[in-house]
């Protein structure tokens, strides 16, 4: 969709500029990864084997590698290549660990990282259908992003998501490969299903009514599910995470003031965020929509 500017009542389009090549896209998103995608940028053109990465980066929320490609041609295979970088890196986790060590000042071993959450990010101006296609399946630890430059120093960043609700998952390709089957008995890619699964009937509520206020709070917000939660985020950082258990549901809010129904100041939890755990007979949704509004204000 094209943009546009206001001018003296009127409605001018914004001209799309070109990329004169790769490394033009790959510099401006190293740059500024953490405002992208909020990740920590590890390394560039990161060699193992007879492979080089163009971009190693690293999600704090989830202590998982994300490997990201830049892409000018849309000459090229979303799912042979993404897997074949995944197995890449789940043969060679000592190499992707000692290179986070080595930015970072850490002395950590590979059990410290989830490698089950790591994903490609494949970035390009755009994509074809067949690719777009391609990554149909709830199951593809796998995202496309298109970049987009516009004149007036304007650029926006697009992920593409399937135009349908799709239950297929990659192992119903009629023979995936080695490399497939490989990485997916280690990478798993998480649903809002699978959070929720094992919930009562009163939490799944909550959760759903919750998402519901976050959505009437701030409607442009981007949603990540992991491992335990889903993730909101808005202005390119964390706004609110919901982690749905059995019979609780434990918040934890973009930092900030916060203060409890009896006016006590809610702690930090995970992350250093304010956290606050209400069981199923103690959710007030009047309460969780004030928290969510104070959230949406910092």
């Amino acid at each position: 969709m094209p943009l546009f500017k206001i001018e003296k009542q009127k409605i001018l389009p914004i001209k799309s500029l070109a990329f004169s090549k790769e490394k033009e896209i790959q510099e401006l998103t190293e740059n500024n990864i953490e405002a992208i995608f909020g990740l920590q940028f590890v390394s560039t053109e990161f060699a193992v084997d007879k492979f080089r990465i163009d971009t190693v980066a690293f999600d704090s929320e989830t202590n998982s590698f994300i490997l990201i490609e830049y892409k000018k041609s849309q000459n090229f295979s979303v799912i042979d290549q993404g897997y074949a970088y995944l197995s890449l890196m789940l043969n060679r986790k000592a190499d992707f660990v000692l290179k986070y060590n080595e930015v970072f000042g850490k002395s950590e071993n590979t059990q410290f990282f989830d490698w089950s959450q790591s994903r490609v990010i494949f970035v390009s101006p755009s994509f074809t259908d067949f690719q777009i296609q391609a990554i149909d399946y709830k199951d593809l630890p796998i995202e496309l992003w298109e970049v987009k430059a516009y004149e007036n120093s304007i650029i926006r960043y697009d992920p593409i998501k399937s135009q349908i609700a799709s239950q297929a998952t990659i192992t119903t390709i009629s023979k995936p490969s080695k490399t497939v089957n490989s990485v997916n008995k280690e990478i798993q890619v998480f649903t809002e299903e699978y959070l929720i699964e094992n919930s009562s009937q009163e939490i799944v509520e909550a959760y759903h009514a919750i998402k519901k206020m976050i959505y009437e709070i701030n409607n442009d917000v981007e949603e990540k599910v992991k491992k335990t939660m889903n993730c909101f985020y808005a202005d390119g950082k964390g706004l609110i995470w919901v982690s749905p258990l059995k019979n609780k549901i434990i918040l934890y809010l973009r930092k900030g003031d916060y203060t409890d129904k009896a006016g006590v100041p809610i702690p930090p939890g995970w992350g250093n965020y304010p956290e606050i755990r209400l069981a199923s007979h103690e959710i007030d949704l009047y309460f969780v929509k004030k928290l969510i509004e104070r959230a949406n204000s910092y």
